[in-house]
């Protein structure tokens, strides 16, 4: 298999194509290494390449592999990011294991996260999830409810709203893609002229398969697993 630099480097490389074809600034969308259902050594080689900023989908499976690096050296900066879907009984480990929660999908789930953060003494940056495709199989707010949802978070105290969150549609190839991506932007863009944000509001959009249509719309995080990493050796554990 190739080994993980070169697709790192790659990888990196398109991202930047992608930028100056879109007229954006170098090096202004942050790359998650989406490690989900690989093992901990995985993680760490990642980690001694550069690689940051470490994304899972579940609670447990990130709780097990911090468990097993421990936070140390190469990985004491690490982020940890949760970009699967959250169950409200999951808030309490969550807000002790992510500096960032990319999937706030209701202000109930806020409520919860905002109360345990609070408890913990943490303060995770969060992303309101939007469907913007209308797949009935994925997560997150619906379109016309998003910029309420993002008014109730960024009221509470102990979370830092930061952005927005989407994946792309199930089917309608990357028109469909740029598509969803747009109406991300969109909305974040309306939010942000409200003064809902206390920055630019950040865009987390954008997979393995079509995370060069999401720099080109505007992504500031892109989210990347198989591309990186190759297919995962089983089921997460």
């Amino acid at each position: 298999m190739e080994p993980l630099s070169e697709r790192l480097a790659r990888i990196r490389g398109r991202m930047e194509a992608a930028l100056d074809r879109s007229g954006r600034e170098p090096g202004s969308v942050r790359l998650l290494a989406v490690t989900k259902g690989f093992p901990a050594a995985t993680v760490r080689e990642a980690l001694a390449l550069g690689l940051n900023e470490i994304a899972e989908n579940r609670v447990q499976e990130a709780e097990r592999k911090l468990g097993e690096l421990g936070r140390e050296s190469p990985g004491a900066d690490a982020r940890w990011h949760l970009v699967g879907h959250l169950q409200s009984n999951k808030a309490k480990k969550a807000v002790e294991l992510f500096d960032e929660i990319h999937s706030v999908d209701s202000a109930e789930l806020a409520e919860e996260l905002a109360r345990r953060a609070a408890t913990a003494g943490r303060s995770p940056h969060c992303y309101v999830e939007v469907n913007t495709s209308g797949d009935a199989s994925k997560y997150g707010v619906a379109p016309e409810g998003a910029r309420e949802l993002l008014r109730r978070v960024r009221a509470l105290d102990s979370l830092r709203l930061e952005g927005l969150m989407t994946i792309g549609p199930l089917h309608g190839g990357p028109e469909g893609a740029r598509a969803s991506f747009r109406m991300l932007a969109r909305i974040r863009d309306e939010a942000r002229d409200e003064g809902v944000f206390g920055g630019p509001g950040g865009l987390s959009m954008g997979m393995s398969d079509d995370f060069e249509i999401a720099v080109e719309e505007g992504a500031t995080i892109v989210r990347i697993g198989t591309a990186l990493f190759g297919g995962r050796p089983g089921p997460a554990a």
